[in-house]
């Protein structure tokens, strides 16, 4: 009976960790404040005064991280906000401006 030798070698089998995104929420001049915070609170289940507080960073610095997390997450979750479509009470409102980006 033949034996077999394999290589002496090391496999590794750790799971890699992969890096997180951010959802980044852009100021725009044509959406209501309360529709935004509404849009945040729908998508991310945030309670008002969170949303409210993300929205004023987004409109005093031009643009806010409300959400962080995987890829696929942060793209479904970008996806969410632009289905939402414009604000109506705005005539010249357009979807949410977000972003995806890596983080750090």
């Amino acid at each position: 009976m033949a034996t077999t030798t394999l290589p002496d070698t090391e496999t590794d089998t750790r799971t890699k960790q992969l890096p997180p995104y951010a959802v980044i929420l852009h100021d725009d001049d044509f959406n209501t404040m309360g529709f935004v915070s509404a849009v945040l609170q729908k998508v991310f289940g945030y309670a008002l005064v969170k949303c409210v507080t993300l929205m004023l960073e987004a409109h005093k610095t031009g643009r806010s991280v409300v959400w962080v997390g995987p890829l696929e997450v942060a793209e479904l979750k970008a996806d969410q906000i632009h289905s939402c479509g414009p604000d109506p009470d705005a005539p010249k409102a357009k979807p949410l401006r977000v972003t995806v980006e890596p983080v750090g």
